[in-house]
This record gives C-alpha cells, sequence and structure tokens, in this order.
C-alpha cells in the first residue's frame, strides 16, 4: 500500500554550494530503491567529466532516467515506480535550459512549471529538487542571459511555494528557508 509522502524538499544554492550533495544524502536516508532524474547533456568533456563524477559519487545503487534536453518533467515523475523509495531531480535550472533551448516561450515554460508543483501532492515517494539561484550575480549582458535568469527565479519561487522545505545551500551548509529538514 502506497501512501502519499510529505511535499518536496527544495535544495537552493550558489553554484559549488553543495546543494546536489545535500540533496543526495536526503535521498539516501530515505527506505528503497533511489532514483536519479538527470537534466544535464554531455555536450562537451568538461561536462562529461562532471556527469562521471556525480555518478561515481551515487554509486550502482541508484536508477538515472536521462531527462536531457527539456522533456515534461511532470511525465517524468509521473512514470517512476510506486515502489520508488525517494527521487532526485538535478537540477531544475538544466530543465529550464532545455526548454529555452527547445524554443519554449515563457508563458509554456512557467505552465510547465505550473504542471510539476500540481503533481508533488499526488506523488507517491518523497522528492528532492535542485535548483541554482542564478540572480546573486552580475546582471547578463545580453538577453537571453537576463530572459534566463529571469525564469530561473520565477521558477525557483515557484517549486519553493510548493515544496515543504526549502534548503539553501551556504559552503556545504543546509541553511533551512522554510519547513524542517530531516
Amino acid at each position: 500500500m502506497n501512501m502519499l509522502h510529505q511535499q518536496p524538499v527544495l535544495f537552493t544554492g550558489a553554484c559549488r554550494s553543495g546543494k546536489s550533495t545535500l540533496a543526495q544524502t536526503w535521498c539516501e536516508r530515505r527506505a528503497g530503491s533511489k532514483v536519479y532524474v538527470a537534466t544535464a547533456g554531455i555536450r562537451d568533456a568538461e561536462m562529461a567529466e562532471r556527469i562521471e563524477r556525480h555518478q561515481a559519487a551515487r554509486g550502482g545503487e541508484w536508477l538515472t532516467v536521462e531527462q536531457a534536453g527539456g522533456k515534461d518533467l511532470a511525465q517524468i515523475l509521473r512514470d517512476l515506480p510506486a515502489s520508488t523509495g525517494a527521487a532526485l531531480v538535478d537540477c531544475t535550472t538544466l530543465w529550464l535550459a532545455g526548454l529555452m533551448e527547445q524554443g519554449q516561450d515563457d508563458s509554456r515554460i512557467l505552465g510547465m512549471t505550473d504542471e510539476l508543483t500540481a503533481l508533488f501532492p499526488s506523488l507517491s515517494f518523497p522528492l528532492a529538487l535542485v535548483h541554482n539561484e542564478t540572480g546573486w550575480g552580475l546582471v547578463p549582458e545580453y538577453p537571453l542571459g537576463r530572459r534566463f535568469r529571469d525564469l530561473s527565479g520565477l521558477v525557483g519561487q515557484k517549486l519553493a511555494a510548493a515544496s515543504g522545505t526549502v534548503i539553501l545551500a551556504v559552503c556545504g551548509l543546509p541553511l533551512v528557508l522554510k519547513g524542517k529538514l530531516d
């Protein structure tokens, strides 16, 4: 018998803040099988090396579902087995980049985010989401960069509002912004 779980935990922070490691550790503390939803695709040798490091850190106990290219994230989560012990989406910011690369307009991207968050209450497994804070740096010089930064902020706000817990990772340390980290 599957029970509905708490709302997702959103791990956010700057690049190399430790958010992915914190999210992975949170998932690993849950019983049952683990699913990693990968949103990054291999585009060059440096990215291939990053992906290999992430895979090695997870070990062979995780099932990896490739989501690269801006696929329908809500549908991917719907299709996961109900027996899933925990799922980790890393990261929603690269999912956003994939949607932009596909030529999706802002309203469609925000609509897909709403579809994703509407799914949260019906999930039968704990979910961790990783999202980059992209607006703390310089204002991007080009319109596409500013669009990405702005959409990333709006997507992050929607995810945070629909999550039961929001963790800001700073220097590898979790700062609880909303809810409680268990």
